[in-house]
């Protein structure tokens, strides 16, 4: 078995409800071996305060100050299959296309809404409200659809990697099908998240997946890619 580099210091990009609550977990000791070193968030007040009953609060830093600062950053979402994205990307992938449905309220305040007159309040059917690049959709919906910014690293890239959003009021949980066509494999993969209470735009799954992540840095043994 080969030896893995213990990874001491950790620097979370965001302070909101998952970065929150990862940094809480980190900071109780939920990882062995890992200590939070860092913290971005544009409220630098805020965001001291909110880690005010830890029990070794982190430094909050300008962003592009963590990676001098941690010895792995986190900027992630929770999208299950990205091992077999990078397993199909080794090959060759043709297409990757991302469907993701959310409640309409979880959408509320996205600047692609705002910026085209999008209502989607008060929906009583569902409403595709963008179609175009990963990169495009993650520009339009920041709070929303990072993981189709991760899709596209772990494949064919953001430019290349589609990406459908709507608003649909007949989901309770954001759900994201993900459809791949490569010279090895097909498959298609869909996983509902159910919405965090803190913040509907994201899925309670985030911030254990995080953890969950980090914990294979220093981990003695390692299912999976």
């Amino acid at each position: 078995m080969s030896s893995k580099r213990r990874i001491h210091t950790v620097g979370i990009a965001g302070l909101g409800a998952v970065g929150f609550e990862v940094a809480r977990r980190i900071d109780a000791g939920g990882v062995d071996g890992l200590i939070l070193s860092a913290v971005s968030a544009r409220d630098h007040a805020g965001a001291r305060e909110r880690m005010a009953g830890f029990r070794t609060p982190a430094d909050v830093v300008a962003a592009g100050e963590l990676a001098a600062r941690a010895d792995v950053v986190v900027p992630s979402g929770a999208v299950m299959g990205l091992d077999a994205v990078r397993g199909a990307a080794e090959s060759g992938i043709d297409s990757v296309t991302m469907v993701t449905r959310k409640p309409p309220d979880g959408l509320v305040g996205a600047p692609y809404l705002a910026d085209h007159g999008i209502d989607v309040e008060g929906l009583d059917a569902p409403l595709k409200v963008f179609e175009g690049s990963a990169r495009e959709g993650a520009r339009g919906f920041p709070a929303n659809v990072n993981v189709a910014a991760a899709l596209g690293l772990a494949g064919i890239g953001p430019e290349r990697t589609r990406l459908e959003i709507w608003a649909d009021p007949g989901v309770t949980r954001n759900t994201h099908e993900i459809r791949l066509e490569a010279e090895t494999v097909r498959f298609q993969l869909r996983i509902e998240n159910v919405p965090s209470p803190e913040n509907p735009r994201t899925g309670r799954s985030v911030a254990p997946s995080v953890i969950a992540a980090l914990r294979r840095f220093v981990a003695p043994l390692v299912v999976g890619t």
